[in-house]
């Protein structure tokens, strides 16, 4: 994956989240440059993570919100309109632990059917890095403050509320593997 790809996800990005959802388009920004921030640990990888974490959340555009799950709605999106990597397509389904939150929709066959998890352990918590280290509005914050900002923000009750409770541990754990392996990298 190389720059052009990079660059060709944040047109994508911009050109669906920046207009109507210009508070998501801040967050996407703030994710690619935990992206870039985190290149060093993934060696080749790098460039698709960058274009997974510009486009995690594409699926919130008001134009593609199909089933209202965004995880489904971006990857199905990417893979349709764009015929995108699928390695990219399956990491924007399963991003910060989608699953779970399929599950509590009703909607876990049609993910794990249609994009199953990539079985790219590093890969997949650098994701959760990106998305779960960056506020709403792009900010740095740490896993522990974006999880208690969601929770504010959703009833206890709601499925929102019942997935970020369930994933709370997981996005914690990603998190902390992706930060030691920052740590352990030479300077």
């Amino acid at each position: 994956m190389n720059d052009l790809f990079g660059k060709w996800a944040m047109e994508v990005a911009e050109a669906e989240l920046s207009s109507p959802l210009p508070r998501r388009w801040a967050h996407t920004q703030g994710a690619a440059e935990r992206a870039a921030e985190v290149r060093e640990v993934l060696g080749v990888d790098a460039g698709l993570l960058l274009a997974a974490a510009t486009l995690h959340d594409v699926g919130y555009a008001p134009r593609l919100a199909a089933t209202g799950f965004h995880p489904l709605d971006g990857a199905r999106f990417l893979r349709d309109e764009h015929g995108a990597d699928e390695r990219l397509v399956r990491l924007v389904a399963n991003h910060s632990f989608a699953l779970l939150e399929a599950e509590e929709r009703g909607l876990r066959e049609d993910l794990a059917t249609e994009f199953p998890l990539p079985d790219e352990p590093l890969l997949v918590d650098a994701l959760v890095y990106c998305d779960m280290t960056t506020t709403p509005d792009g900010d740095r914050t740490t896993a522990q403050e974006r999880v208690a900002e969601i929770v504010s923000r959703y009833e206890d009750d709601s499925v929102v509320g019942r997935f970020i409770r369930r994933a709370a541990p997981e996005i914690f754990a990603s998190v902390e593997r992706v930060e030691a392996a920052l740590v352990a990298q030479p300077r």
